[in-house]
C-alpha cells in the first residue's frame, strides 16, 4: 500500500505564497491535524477541492501562520490519490515547523519527482506527459514553455497513440488469425499491408525528425563563442547576456574553461558557451581550454566566431573562419568597432557549405548589439523552420523519446523491406512488435495488454 508523503512544492527562500502537498492514504487526515478551519466543518471532512480559510499549526498545535488548505480525494486528484494542499506564507521557518507537524501526523518526506512518479502509476500522467512536467518547470522561453505545455496536455501522446493504434490493428488482424483459425476472418492482403507498413514508416520518420528541433526548442539553441584570444568573446557574452558573467581583462587567455548562460531572444531560448581562444599553446591549463572549446563546437548548432575588427585577417582567422562553417551556420561578429583603425572586412567563407553572416559591432560600447540579435533570432528560426507550424507539444524533447522513435521507424523499415523480399506477412510480426514495444516506451504502455483489448474489440464483441 502507498505511503503517504509530504513535501514543500515551492522554491526554497522566503517568499509571499508557500505550499505544502500531501498525497497517499490519510492525506486529509493528517493535514487536519495541520490546519484548524475558521468555520465549523474539519478539513477532512470538507467538500473535494473546496478552499477553507484558517490557522496552520505546529506538531504541538500551536498556530505559526494562517493561510488556505483544501483536499482532493482520489481518483479526482494529481496523483489519483487522496491529496492534500496548504497555503501559507512563504516563511521557510513556518514551512519548516509545518511540514514537520506533517511528518509527526504520519507522512514521510517525499523523494524528487515522487508526486508526479505516482500520477504516471496511477494513470493520471503517460511518461511523455511526465517528462514534460521537469521541461515546463524548466522552461526559460516562451516557445519552451509552449512546447512543455503541449506535451503536457497530450499532444505528442495523441500523435505517438497515432501510429501505435495502427500497428495494434495490424498486429491484432494476424493474431487474430493465427489463434482463431476457425473464425471467418479475411487473412491480410500483402498489398494492404505493404501500403499500412509505409504509410506508418512516413509518420515515424516526421516524428523522429522533430527530435533535433524539440531539443532546440527545451534546451535551447547552443551557440558557440570562438575565436583568437583577447578578441572580445567573453565582453559579447556578458553584453548578450545583461550582466557580468565572464571575467573580462586586457590579458590573453583569461578564459581556461567554457562558460555557458542562457538567454532569451524574441521567445526563442539560446544556451550562449564562452570559450577559451582557439590557439597553440604550451601552458597545459590552457590547453584543457582549448580542447573544451573544440569540444563545444562540434556540439554547436550556431557559431559565433568572434574577431577583433583593429587587426587585419590573416591566415590564422581564416582557417578558424573555414573551421566554423565547417561546423555549422556561422555569424562572424567583428568586434572592437568603437575603437581607431577598426575594419569590417566580409572574409570569404570557405568550405562547410553552411551560412555566413558578417556582423560589425562593439561589445564593449554596446553598438550593433540589435543587429547581432536580430541574426540571431532569423538563424534561429532557420533551425526550427517547422516548429510553430507543428501543434504545440507534438516535438520529442529528449534523446531518449528520440532514440525510441528511431527505433520503431527502423524496425517498421525491416518489416517493410522483409516484405519486398517474399517473407509470408506473418513472419513480419516480430519487427512490427518491436517497433509497438519502443514506442510504447515513449508513453508507458503495455503491449501485449493492448493487442488482446483490440482483438477482443474488433473481433470478440457480440459474439
Amino acid at each position: 500500500m502507498p505511503e503517504l508523503i509530504a513535501a514543500i512544492a515551492t522554491p526554497p527562500g522566503p517568499g509571499g505564497v508557500g505550499i505544502l502537498r500531501l498525497s497517499g492514504p490519510g492525506a486529509g487526515g493528517a493535514a487536519a491535524q495541520v490546519f484548524r478551519p475558521a468555520g465549523k466543518v474539519p478539513l477532512d471532512q470538507a467538500p473535494d477541492r473546496q478552499l477553507l480559510y484558517g490557522t496552520v499549526l505546529d506538531r504541538a498545535g500551536r498556530p505559526i501562520d494562517t493561510g488556505l488548505a483544501f483536499v482532493s480525494r482520489a481518483p479526482h486528484s494529481y496523483t489519483g490519490e487522496d491529496t492534500a494542499e496548504l497555503q501559507c506564507h512563504g516563511s521557510p521557518m513556518v514551512l519548516s515547523l509545518a511540514l514537520e507537524a506533517l511528518y509527526a501526523a504520519g507522512a514521510r518526506p517525499a523523494r524528487p519527482g515522487e508526486f508526479t512518479q505516482r500520477a504516471f502509476l496511477n494513470g493520471k500522467l503517460d511518461l511523455a506527459q511526465a517528462e514534460a512536467v521537469m521541461d515546463l518547470i524548466d522552461a526559460d522561453s516562451p516557445a519552451a514553455a509552449r512546447q512543455a505545455a503541449g506535451q503536457l496536455t497530450g499532444a505528442l501522446s495523441r500523435r505517438v497513440e497515432g501510429i501505435y493504434s495502427a500497428l495494434t490493428d495490424i498486429m491484432a488482424h494476424f493474431c487474430a488469425v493465427l489463434d482463431y483459425p476457425d473464425e471467418d476472418l479475411d487473412p491480410f492482403q500483402t498489398e494492404t499491408l505493404r501500403r499500412d507498413l509505409a504509410a506508418q514508416a512516413e509518420a515515424l520518420r516526421a516524428l523522429a525528425a522533430t527530435g533535433r528541433r524539440g531539443q532546440m526548442l527545451a534546451q535551447g539553441i547552443t551557440c558557440a563563442l570562438i575565436g583568437r584570444p583577447n578578441a572580445g568573446k567573453s565582453s559579447l557574452l556578458n553584453a548578450l547576456a545583461g550582466y557580468e558573467r565572464a571575467i573580462v581583462t586586457p590579458i590573453p587567455g583569461t578564459t581556461r574553461d567554457t562558460l555557458e548562460v542562457k538567454v532569451e531572444l524574441d521567445g526563442l531560448p539560446f544556451r550562449l558557451v564562452d570559450t577559451a581562444g582557439l590557439r597553440d599553446s604550451d601552458d597545459p591549463i590552457e590547453q584543457l581550454g582549448v580542447a573544451r572549446s573544440r569540444q563545444a563546437l562540434d556540439q554547436a548548432q550556431l557559431i559565433l566566431l568572434v574577431r577583433d575588427g583593429t587587426r587585419p585577417p590573416d591566415g590564422e582567422d581564416e582557417a578558424l573562419l573555414a573551421q566554423a562553417l565547417a561546423q555549422g551556420d556561422t555569424i562572424l561578429a567583428v568586434n572592437k568597432a568603437d575603437l581607431p583603425g577598426y575594419a569590417c572586412p566580409a572574409l570569404p567563407a570557405q568550405g562547410g557549405g553552411h551560412g555566413l553572416s558578417v556582423v560589425s559591432l562593439s561589445a564593449k560600447a554596446g553598438l550593433g548589439l540589435d543587429g547581432l540579435e536580430a541574426e540571431l533570432v532569423r538563424r534561429a528560426q532557420a533551425l526550427l523552420p517547422q516548429a510553430q507550424a507543428e501543434a504545440a507539444g507534438a516535438l520529442l524533447t529528449n534523446h531518449r523519446q528520440t532514440q525510441a522513435a528511431e527505433r520503431a521507424l527502423a524496425a517498421v523499415q525491416r518489416a517493410a523491406g522483409a516484405l519486398e523480399a517474399g517473407v509470408t506477412p506473418d513472419a513480419l510480426l516480430t519487427d512490427v512488435e518491436e517497433a509497438m514495444a519502443a514506442l510504447g516506451e515513449l508513453t508507458g504502455k503495455t503491449l501485449r495488454e493492448d493487442i488482446t483489448q483490440r482483438i477482443f474489440d474488433r473481433f470478440c464483441v457480440g459474439k
